[in-house]
């Protein structure tokens, strides 16, 4: 597995697994039914920002984002969103790309990493995190809308760099 920056060429490849996640409801807040376009600058950040994707071969297996937080003066504090394609789940990409957000964000000189809204019920994420030194610093009651679930609470999760 390899992790590089993505390219214009990458989205068509993102977009299908992007689209069947955010269509599950179960995960991500977007707007459902985006088409290509539409989707396309919910995921592809642009600078400061920067998008990157895992890799096998020409197998895009998962995507992430990251970038400052808030401008201004919240901007010593990184963000980032995390997709794995659900056919590769259980591979260790998830992992993978968390290490390297973290490793990003450290030596681009942020203080710390902030995830807004990491849904409670999804436990294999709030593992993952935990296992890579975030905690959880509050939860939103009510705040996300899940399809089997009804209304759970949205994590704020951070991890000092």
């Amino acid at each position: 597995m390899l992790i590089r920056t993505a390219d214009e060429q990458d989205w068509p490849r993102i977009y299908p697994f992007f689209s069947a996640i955010v269509a599950a409801g179960e995960t991500y807040a977007y707007p459902g039914s985006l088409s290509l376009e539409e989707a396309r600058p919910w995921w592809m950040e642009q600078p400061p920002g920067w998008t990157v994707v895992c890799v096998e071969g020409d197998t895009v297996l998962g995507s992430a984002k990251m970038g400052p937080n808030r401008p201004g003066r919240g901007a010593h504090i990184a963000t980032g969103s995390f997709m794995v394609d659900p056919a590769h789940q259980g591979r260790g990409v998830g992992r993978k790309l968390g290490e390297y957000v973290i490793g990003w964000a450290r030596e681009a000189g942020y203080r710390g990493i902030q995830f807004n809204a990491v849904v409670e019920t999804n436990t294999a994420a709030v593992r993952l995190w935990q296992s890579l030194g975030f905690r959880i610093i509050g939860t939103v009651p009510e705040a996300f809308n899940h399809p089997r679930h009804g209304f759970v609470g949205l994590h704020v999760m951070f991890h000092r760099l």
